[in-house]
């Protein structure tokens, strides 16, 4: 583990100390805009911790060209490839439910085929590979929660 990934965790960590959404209750354009906001910061967050834990990344955000999808981050685990997906839940009740759980079925297909893709574009073979959904629970005023699921589903959908 790279010493300054875990700085830069540290950091990332110590800004999140009251959740990764500014509170504020505006315009539906607004609370859009700031989900959207809280979605990256919540993938930025995973990053930070993913690498601290010895992921070593190639690629955020990747789209294929021409088709519909995106894999947030996509990095190896030691040997194996693994294909990230992260979701961010700013809740303010204790009983919201988990984010991921919205990692749907169909979700799950378009994250298989947007990681074929990946593959077939970058011209990866015979490289074993595995789908992790990491799970950030983002309470106002305190440090959001993660949780990582590796090899959360499976690309035989």
């Amino acid at each position: 583990m790279s010493l300054l990934s875990r700085c830069v965790f540290h950091v990332v960590r110590w800004a999140a100390r009251k959740g990764l959404r500014e509170d504020r209750d505006d315009a539906p354009d607004l609370r859009k805009h700031e989900s959207r906001r809280a979605g990256i910061r919540g993938e930025t967050y995973a990053y930070w911790y993913l690498r601290q834990h010895g992921y070593v990344f190639v690629a955020r955000n990747f789209m294929p060209r021409g088709a519909k999808g995106e894999i947030d981050l996509i990095g190896y685990d030691g040997e194996t490839l693994a294909f990230v997906e992260v979701r961010t839940r700013t809740t303010r009740e204790e009983l919201a439910a988990l984010p991921e759980l919205s990692v749907t079925t169909d979700k799950q297909r378009m994250v298989v085929r947007t990681a074929q893709r990946f593959l077939a574009e970058r011209h990866v073979r015979d490289c074993p590979c595995r789908f992790d959904v990491v799970a950030i629970d983002n309470r106002p005023g305190s440090s959001p929660e993660l949780r990582l699921h590796k090899d959360a589903f499976s690309p035989q959908l």
